[in-house]
């Protein structure tokens, strides 16, 4: 016995039904608008406090600003010790990304692509990196940064920045390189392409988001590094923004609206650059865990 199957025709003008969006639960909205206020709080209030005068600041903390003022943001752009600060935490941040990058790769290509002995040992070597803070560390290296003559240059502080940016380089990018399948490399060795060839070729676009977020990774942190540059570097010609900061806030500590000044245009570019670059690195990361 057959069975056929009517199908009712859809009345005109009737637009099909769309699915409802689910919001999920409002305590999980309420705990995330608390969190991101009790982070963005103290960045308002240093931007904020910049626009103030220290009377204002001593009568009320708390207040906003009335009037505006913008003598204090005139005053550090137009001082040569902010630019110069500006300009070595530049130099650093990207000697420290490229540095980080091109070794990452490099050594991620060779951890996840090829087998040989003591693989499993290196890649966990580089894990254990990310447990070992520099605060641990800075005492023999800044012995070894003295011994190799090193001291009070920006190349002291560049160095071992990229050394302790290679553990987070190489356990993002490893995954990546990882998942690009053998028989597009076989296709390639059978086009003439080299090893090499094949690296730059197909390996570094292939694995650009990856690449991307371990860049941006490496700057935002050589760019906040304080702790290394306070230990390295004693010539105020070389201080980087954090040491900036602190020489600043030493010279002027009776200037406290100034000093937000200083320190608010010390970090916006930080705080822009990772904005910016906000959905590349979690694209990084994510295609890195499903990696």
């Amino acid at each position: 016995m057959r069975t056929s199957l009517v199908v009712q025709p859809r009345k005109p003008g009737r637009p099909p039904r769309q699915p409802k969006a689910r919001w999920g639960s409002p305590g999980v909205y309420l705990i995330a608008v608390v969190l991101i206020t009790i982070c963005i709080t103290p960045v308002l209030y240093i931007i904020i406090g910049g626009f103030r005068t220290n009377a204002q600041i001593t009568m009320d903390p708390s207040a906003f600003p009335a009037p505006w003022e913008l003598a204090n943001y005139g005053d550090v752009l137009v001082s040569s010790e902010f630019w110069t600060a500006m300009v070595n935490s530049t130099i650093s941040a990207i000697g420290t990304t490229v540095g980080a990058v091109l070794l990452g790769v490099m050594a991620s290509y060779v951890i996840a692509r090829y087998d040989f002995g003591g693989r499993g040992v290196m890649y966990a070597l580089f894990a254990a990196g990310l447990m070992f803070p520099i605060t641990v560390a800075i005492t023999p290296l800044y012995l070894l940064v003295r011994n190799l003559g090193l001291v009070n240059s920006l190349a002291g502080i560049i160095l071992p920045q990229i050394a302790f940016a290679l553990p987070v380089t190489i356990i993002i990018l490893v995954p990546f390189l990882r998942a690009i399948p053998n028989e597009l490399e076989e296709a390639a060795a059978i086009d003439g392409a080299s090893r090499l060839g094949f690296f730059w070729r197909m390996v570094i676009p292939l694995s650009l988001p990856g690449v991307i977020t371990v860049g941006i990774l490496a700057f935002v942190g050589a760019w906040n590094g304080y702790l290394l540059p306070l230990f390295i570097l004693s010539d105020p010609s070389l201080f980087t923004l954090p040491l900036g900061v602190q020489n600043f806030a030493s010279q002027y500590s009776v200037d406290t609206a100034r000093v937000l000044a200083y320190t608010s245009l010390s970090m916006l570019p930080a705080l822009i650059f990772f904005s910016l670059f906000e959905r590349r690195i979690v694209g990084g990361l994510t295609g890195a865990v499903k990696g």
